[in-house]
């Protein structure tokens, strides 16, 4: 499993060095390989997988302040193997039982020469992929801050590989269309960046653990090679630490699929244990609430005649949700600073303070008496010192009223979120710098404090610390349903989920808020317009784009029309005991199936782009030797998502293992399916 090669050199006066130093982990399965090499001191690696090239030979380490570098001039001071292979239980999840089986390298290396920084590389490999990180010991020669620069680490790609990718270092955050370009078409990019290595293999490159850090863009540095891009403080240096720190760990997902990297557990495994112990206050479930009626124009979130967080509509809400058994009712715009231009004025929102027209102790007392709680919201707008004052008033507030859960926002058009000093000097940040992780964790652990779960909107990408904190439920970090509502540059595209499905939420749940009936938005005010998606696609969505807090964000009485589609909403859970990724191909389709956790339905959903397609799609997944009945919502024959959207079929079939399932679709069509055992 592991190779050491060693050749030594002398440079005239200098220390005995190795010209060649490799040390070699490879995957459990043997496909993966990772080299860890010092070249002239300079460290670096590559990734093979079954021989080939996936990952040339690649730069490591980083520069600190006043041009230090932690990139070159090392020597190999020791090594260590280990190896690991067990199963953790997720409170909630895709899947409820997680395997953990990998190979470790740690390599232990020290500057030769005046510095003497000591520095450790930590290598995994899993059968799924591969992932390192950076730690730097306590020392005397790192005393006090350390400010890092730059971070040298490099993906020399094996080839100018196509790629799914959405801008970094734009104003909108996460909240683009995805391109499809080869890799040297690209300058700086998002990750999860999902690409496809020719015939062999689909690559994702990301990251795991993020605590403390800066996240990591990937810049393009000429062709096919691809360098870590921090996002820096508005001073320009990119992470402040002192030792001992980790860095978080580099990801390099692969499969020979796509399906295969849905299915991964990479970057969970890479995260720490919980640490919320005794928290039976975590759970899952769907919810409706007042906010589709926001982005469509039937309301707003300001005070005055159109005001949707009154009391009055929040309970008819709560009337809807006891009714038909949803578990919450998310609530926007019920506090003081929603009047005038939000976006700009963040530092006048109340989070303790609503409005007159939201009475919180009825509305609080209305729903718990009809198994209903509040969904709160904190909307930021980036004044981040704002929120922070007010924070732990904030979540105690929500708690005596019993809020279960909390949306935060982090809108902002003006230039960055803002960040005081202690003498009250501001500063703009970026969304995804070191102020703003360090900022999420703060709520996170506030939040958890208090009992309540946080569904992020505008925030910090996953890295799956949702594992170390499964109070951090959801987050959107793409482009989500209200653009369908009001976006100008063609809605979210046929092909969008699709591509969602093999980017973004390789990294985690994502609050997407699905469940739109009224596809030509009839009943807000923007009449004959259309969303690129049949009525069938958005009952899918609900088995495709997993969280594990479901919204249901039609109108109610838009679902009263439609009662036979809307069964499939109340029946499918938001958490499962295992998922299968079926088939799919980036940008034109995907098929998923789950089961319900603690039982024995399956889900299944499956959604194309602006093409209709029939697919074969064996089910054996089921379990073999049972029978079951095949509920299934499908687009009728003649439906299409421009001018039919709204017709579908609900029909019964017999199916067992055996089966292979046609599937036909319309163009920007869906099917979703609840298979149940038959006694």
């Amino acid at each position: 499993m592991f190779v050491r090669k060693l050749s030594l050199l002398l440079l005239g006066l200098a220390p005995a060095l190795s010209a060649a130093e490799e040390v070699v982990v490879a995957s459990p399965d043997g496909r993966l390989s990772v080299v860890f090499s010092l070249d002239g001191g300079k460290p670096t690696y590559d990734v093979t997988r079954d021989g080939e090239p996936l990952i040339r030979p690649s730069r490591m380490g980083f520069v600190l302040a006043g041009d230090v570098s932690l990139a070159e001039g090392f020597e190999l001071v020791d090594q260590s193997t280990s190896s690991a292979d067990s199963t953790w239980v997720q409170p909630w999840g895709e899947c409820r039982e997680v395997r953990d089986h990998h190979n470790e390298l740690a390599v232990d290396l020290k500057q030769y020469g005046g510095t003497g920084v000591a520095m450790r590389v930590v290598f995994r490999a899993f059968n799924d992929g591969v992932a390192f990180r950076y730690e730097l010991p306590e020392q005397a020669a790192l005393p006090g801050e350390i400010v890092i620069a730059d971070e040298a680490t490099e993906f020399a790609l094996a080839g100018d590989w196509p790629a799914w990718w959405v801008p970094a270092f734009d104003q909108n955050r996460f909240e683009y269309v995805y391109s499809h370009t080869p890799i040297s078409q690209t300058k700086n990019t998002h990750t999860p960046l999902t690409m496809q290595a020719g015939d062999r293999a689909f690559v994702s490159i990301h990251e795991a653990a993020l605590v403390d850090y800066s996240s990591m863009a990937l810049e393009n540095r000429g062709g096919d090679t691809l360098k870590a891009n921090l996002y820096p403080w508005s001073d320009g240096m990119r992470v402040r630490t002192t030792a001992p720190m980790r860095t978080p760990w580099r990801t390099i997902q692969v499969a020979d699929t796509p399906s295969g990297l849905v299915e991964s557990n990479l970057i969970l495994n890479l995260n720490e244990p919980s640490k919320l112990e005794g928290a039976d206050w975590l759970h899952t479930g769907k919810y409706v609430g007042v906010w589709w009626e926001m982005h469509v124009g039937r309301s707003t979130w300001g005070s005055g005649e159109k005001h949707g967080a009154t009391t009055e509509n929040v309970k008819d809400f709560i009337d809807f949700a006891s009714e038909h058994g949803f578990k919450g009712v998310l609530v926007e715009g019920w506090n003081e600073g929603w009047d005038g231009d939000w976006m700009k004025n963040g530092h006048e929102f109340d989070f303790t303070k609503p409005y007159p027209d939201f009475d919180i102790e009825e509305i609080s007392r209305y729903g718990a008496e009809r198994g209903v709680y509040l969904i709160g919201h904190h909307e930021t707008a980036g004044a981040i010192p704002n929120y922070e004052r007010q924070l732990e008033d904030a979540f105690a507030f929500y708690e005596k009223h019993g809020v279960r859960a909390v949306k935060t926002g982090y809108v902002e058009f003006a230039d960055g979120i803002e960040r005081r000093d202690a003498d009250g000097k501001e500063h703009a940040e970026w969304h995804h710098g070191q102020y703003m992780v360090r900022h999420h964790q703060r709520v996170l652990e506030t939040a958890a404090k208090h009992k309540i779960m946080i569904v992020a909107h505008e925030g910090v990408k996953d890295t799956g610390l949702r594992r170390t904190w499964p109070n951090a439920i959801s987050r959107e970090c793409a482009r989500g349903q209200e653009y369908n509502a009001w976006s100008g540059d063609g809605r979210n595209p046929p092909e969008h989920i699709s591509i969602l499905a093999y980017t973004r939420m390789l990294s985690g749940p994502m609050d997407f808020t699905p469940g739109v009936f009224d596809i030509t938005l009839e009943s807000g005010d923007r009449p004959n317009d259309r969303i690129a998606s049949t009525l069938a696609k958005q009952l899918a969505l609900y088995v495709v784009v997993y969280s594990p807090m479901q919204m249901a964000c039609d109108f109610p009485e838009i679902y009263e029309r439609h009662p036979d589609a809307f069964r499939f909403i109340l029946d499918v859970p938001a958490d499962w005991e295992r998922t299968r990724a079926i088939d799919g191909v980036i940008g034109d389709y995907t098929v998923i199936a789950r089961q319900e956790r603690g039982g024995d339905d399956w889900y299944l959903g499956a959604v194309t782009d602006e093409e209709a397609r029939t697919l074969e799609t064996p089910l054996a997944f089921l379990q073999p030797g049972r029978t079951y009945e095949a509920q299934v919502y499908r687009d009728s024959d003649d439906a299409h998502w421009w001018d039919n959207p709204t017709d579908y079929t609900v029909e019964s079939k017999e199916v067992s293992s055996d089966t292979v399932l046609t599937l036909k679709l319309a163009p920007g069509g869906g099917q979703a399916i609840r298979f149940t055992p038959k006694p």
